[in-house]
């Protein structure tokens, strides 16, 4: 039996706090992607932003309510494909987003997984990385000396969402 301040994972019972193990799964996958691809410090924004991105889309592709029974390597192709650069990753966001918190409005408990997930697209959205120009046209631009060529501030999720896929490629 639980008891007040003990960690509930499945959110019944009065007084007892909820764990958000579907967001930290989908965090600790993230995570181990990134890692496992070596691409940026672990203690750099840019890795934040690449594992809140690919955090997201873990924790939103997951329709079923089955996170914790996912089995990593059968979801990388839905992952490469909602991360690819031309596909509406953003948008894709917002739609799921607002269609979860939909879900969560009706019920009394907020739902802290939900929570987490917002707060990390709302650092995603909010949050702007100076980062090298992908869109620059190749061999313009750059000063010389300038061995990075140009940078532009960019929306965090706009850097972290080829950086998770990249990693994923990686995997």
């Amino acid at each position: 039996m639980l008891h007040r301040g003990q960690e509930s994972t499945d959110g019944t019972g009065g007084g007892e706090l909820t764990v958000p193990m579907a967001w930290l799964y989908a965090e600790y996958i993230a995570d181990e992607l990134l890692r496992t691809g070596d691409l940026m410090p672990p203690t750099s924004f840019e890795f934040r932003a690449g594992r809140d991105a690919l955090a997201l889309t873990v924790f939103l592709s997951d329709s079923g309510g089955e996170l914790s029974g996912i089995r990593v390597i059968t979801q990388l192709e839905t992952w490469l494909s909602l991360t690819a650069y031309d596909q509406p990753w953003h948008t894709w966001v917002r739609e799921h987003l607002a269609l979860r918190t939909a879900e969560a409005a009706g019920r009394a408990a907020p739902d802290p997984d939900l929570e987490l997930a917002s707060a990390a697209w709302r650092w995603l959205e909010e949050t702007e990385l100076l980062a090298p120009d992908l869109d620059a046209v190749p061999g313009g631009g750059s000063v010389p000396g300038e061995d990075d060529g140009p940078k532009v501030w960019t929306a965090a999720w706009r850097l972290g969402l080829p950086l998770g896929h990249l990693a994923i490629h990686l995997f």
